[in-house]
Order: C-alpha cells, then structure tokens, then sequence
C-alpha cells in the first residue's frame, strides 16, 4: 500500500532543527518541513543512524522510496524507540526536513506517527536528570545544552588563518565528512557530543579513562607524570597526559592526526593541535564545569578558549555505537 505527498511547508526560525550534534544535518533544508503518508520497507537499527524506507506514490501514481534519516540508537534508545518499533507494512505520516538537493528523496526525521496514533520522534539532549551531587568526577555524565550551543558558536567564530579560511570554503560535506569512514571528532568536539551522547569518566591512580559513546571513543590519559612522547604517533584522539591542580583535572593533549573538521564545523586540524581541557566538579557538585584552550597555528588565527558543562547523571548509561561504514555512506552518496 502506497501513500501521496501530502504537503511541504516553508518555515521561520521558530521551528526547531535536528540536533547540532547530528553528523548530517548539513545535507538537509532546516526551512522546510516536508510531510507525506506512506508505507514502511525497511527499518535498519544501525550507527551512525537508524534508517527507515517509506514507501509513497510519486505524481504519477508510481511507488518511490523516501529514504528517511533519524539519529544513532543510544539517542533513539532514551527518545522510546527500540528494533522493534517499526516494521515492513507499518503505515505512517511523516513530518521531515527535506535534503537540498532536488528531487532527492531523502529526508530527516521532524516525527513520525503511526496509523495506532504512536508518535515517534527523536528527543534534543538527553533525558531531563534530577540535580544529584557527585563527589568526585567518577560516574556518568550528560552535556548542558544551551552551554554546549554558546561553546560551538563561540568555536565557529573563531578568527581563521588564510589556510583555515580556504579549507573551511571548500570543504564538501558529502566528499569530505569523516563519519562517512566511522570515524568521530576528537578534542574538543568529541566533548562536545555530550549534547545527545553521554560520558563516563573513571579516575584511576595512573591512568583516567574518558568514555563516550559517540563512535565509542575511548580517551586515555596518563597521570604518572610522563610527557608527550617527541616524534610519537599520530593518532586521532591524540595523547593526554594528565595531574591534578587542587581538585581539578588537568588534560593536556597533544599529537593528534588530521582531520578535516576538528577545530570548528568544517575547519580542520592538523598535527600542530595542542588542546587542554580543565575538569571540576560544580560549586553544587551536581555538575562539572570544563574549560578549554584550543590552539592550532595552522588553521586557528589565535587560541580558543571556552567553557561547557556536563550534568552528573547517574541514571543514565551508556550504550555501544559500533559504526556500520557501509550506513555511514548512504547519506553521503551523491
């Protein structure tokens, strides 16, 4: 059974976007909410977003499948959904934000209702947590959003090097994105993604480890008082080293691979990366308040800096993201 395109509608500023975290929202038009009835193919519970093929009657009366977006399954996971909340046949009307290029069928996710009348839709952020103070920085925590939204505009503001200026011009969200390759932001985005991914820190006598699920990175830092290794490998995440100032966590980080949009949407890094984050615990104690230095000569025209925040929440945990690179290409293909 085949549903018709119902409408498309253009909005102001006054209808809320997908989340900023999401790695593609840039493929989409945030101005336009298309909506349509039609009937599911394909439900695919995979990362770095679960996919679901709908089914509707193009103006001549002939099947066409939109291919419908939504985000990874730790968010759609808090936001109700499970593997088995849809299946083939399910009918459903769908309210998306179209892609920009014409005559794409491709959409992401605004709501989806059901013929039973279950709406389904993804949640911005994590679940609402009751202020609960922590004692130390061990445990799991969720970004505060609004103080991620101000950290990401303050970063893309950040004053550009002629080299960072024509990188940031000609980067390519479809060719250039690195989660199309699975493989996730480090420092300082990678903090960041607590917007709608979660963190667990554990603090140990020589190592802390800081965990997020986002593309499930790992961070290690050394707290045995070593230093960067000279000439050490490059990687993504870098190397941390780490102490403690008075209570607050120290982490420095250093040796960090290329990527091409880590200092900033569509702004690159590049091994000359030093970034330094500071960890301690709110005056109330039910958060953590992170301040961060940012430098890279190449691309960055002076140092950032910025501060966010993070909620302690230990009702939450995290999940496995385990990126499938062949779900990761899909809505990158031109």
């Amino acid at each position: 059974m085949t549903r018709r395109l119902m409408l498309t509608v253009a909005l102001g500023a006054c209808v809320a976007s997908p989340a900023p975290a999401h790695h593609s929202e840039a493929a989409y038009d945030a101005e336009t909410v298309v909506a349509f009835e039609g009937t599911v193919t394909r439900y695919g519970w995979r990362n770095p977003h679960v996919y679901i093929g709908v089914s509707v009657a193009d103006g001549s009366g002939e099947p066409a499948e939109w291919l419908v977006e939504t985000g990874a399954t730790p968010i759609m996971v808090r936001s109700g959904w499970t593997p088995e909340s849809l299946v083939p046949g399910d009918v459903v009307t769908v309210r998306a934000h179209r892609d920009k290029q014409p005559g794409r069928l491709r959409a992401i996710l605004l709501s989806m209702t059901k013929a039973d009348g279950t709406v389904l839709a993804q949640h911005d952020g994590t679940p609402e947590q009751p202020h609960v103070r922590a004692s130390t920085l061990n445990g799991v925590w969720s970004g505060r959003s609004e103080t991620i939204v101000s950290f990401n505009q303050a970063l893309n503001a950040t004053p550009l090097t002629p080299v960072g200026t024509a990188a940031r011009e000609q980067y390519d969200f479809r060719r250039d994105n690195p989660v199309a390759s699975c493989v996730g932001p480090p420092a300082p985005g990678i903090i960041t993604a607590a917007f709608l991914y979660l963190s667990e820190i554990e603090i140990g006598a020589e190592i802390v480890t800081i965990r997020n699920e986002f593309f499930d990175v790992v961070r290690t830092v050394h707290m045995d008082a070593r230093q960067h290794p000279e000439d050490g490998e490059l990687s993504n995440q870098g190397h941390s080293i780490g102490w403690w100032e008075d209570g607050t966590l120290v982490v420095d980080t250093r040796l960090f691979a290329e990527h091409p949009s880590a200092n900033g949407q569509s702004v690159p890094s590049s091994p000359e990366k030093h970034v330094v984050e500071r960890y301690v615990l709110s005056e109330d104690g039910t958060g953590l308040v992170i301040d961060v230095l940012l430098e890279d000569p190449v691309y960055l025209a002076e140092p950032f800096e910025g501060r966010l925040e993070w909620q302690y929440a230990p009702g939450l945990r995290l999940y496995q993201y385990n990126c499938d690179p062949e779900i990761s290409r899909v809505f990158t293909q031109p």
